[in-house]
């Protein structure tokens, strides 16, 4: 029996291991607890010879959503907030020397996304939705944009960041974000596939090919992240920030939302 606190799951089989995010009572969100387990599971799977590539999965009808923000209410007395540690996690991702996968089946949000995109691969459900919601409760997309900004179409991306906007798994393949989108019924076919090839890699082979697909280089990615978490954490703690949080904890509009003619 899985004991209540394992929040990442963790099983290798034929080369692969797959790293389950599997906190289903808040969607996935990526709590301090859950982000230590995924650095942990990470650091395993890179640590294991055996292990040629890493996919990211989950429990429940959610990818992730984001930040977990029920935390970050309640962090805002000590002047810290989750999301500093978010840059950790996405430098893990991207700097893995074996090829990460991400298996998208449901929705992702915020620092979801970020996830998704440090990936090397990526597949969703066609009925997958994503949105970058963070204006919506008065803070950016500023960690994430590290790893998200190189994959999304300029135009794109400023459409979506802009408006807080949701968007379809088909949509999110057009414009770079995941690999692929595929009905929901082939996601597993589609991930087995991916799988299937990237273990035919030599371990050095892939690594070395990582690094030439890796920009900007890894001291300057490690830098910007950095600078985004102190950025992010600046605007969770101010004025906007607390009432986007509280506002979407209370399930009502934030207080500078226009209200709606009777």
């Amino acid at each position: 029996m899985t004991s209540p606190d394992v929040l990442v799951r963790v099983a290798t089989a034929r080369g692969v291991t797959t790293l389950t995010l599997d906190s289903p009572h808040n969607r996935n969100a990526l709590s301090t607890a859950l982000m230590t387990q995924l650095l942990a599971g990470l650091a395993d799977a890179v640590a294991d010879e055996a292990v040629r590539a890493v996919v990211l999965d989950h429990t429940g009808p959610v990818f992730c959503s984001g930040a977990d923000l029920k935390e970050t209410a309640m962090a805002y007395a000590s002047g810290t907030v989750p999301a500093g540690m978010l840059g950790d996690v996405l430098a893990a991702v991207w700097e893995c020397p074996k090829p990460v996968l991400a298996r998208v089946a449901g929705p992702a949000r915020a620092g979801g996304l970020g996830l998704i995109a440090a990936a090397d691969l990526a597949v969703c459900a066609d009925e997958a939705t994503f949105a970058f919601t963070e204006v919506r409760i008065g803070v950016i997309p500023a960690v994430i944009s590290a790893t998200v900004l190189p994959r999304l179409h300029p135009r794109a991306a400023a459409e979506l960041y802009l408006t807080g906007d949701t968007f379809d798994g088909r949509r999110a393949a057009e414009i770079g974000l995941v690999t692929a989108s595929v009905p929901a019924d082939g996601l597993d076919d589609a991930v087995r596939g991916y799988c299937d090839s990237l273990v035919r890699g030599a371990p050095g082979a892939l690594a070395g090919a990582k690094d030439l697909l890796r920009r900007p280089a890894t001291a300057e990615l490690r830098a910007e992240l950095a600078r985004l978490s102190a950025v992010s954490t600046g605007y969770f703690l101010s004025d906007e920030g607390r009432e986007g949080v509280t506002a979407f904890r209370d399930k009502r509009p934030a207080r500078w939302v226009p209200a709606q003619d009777d």
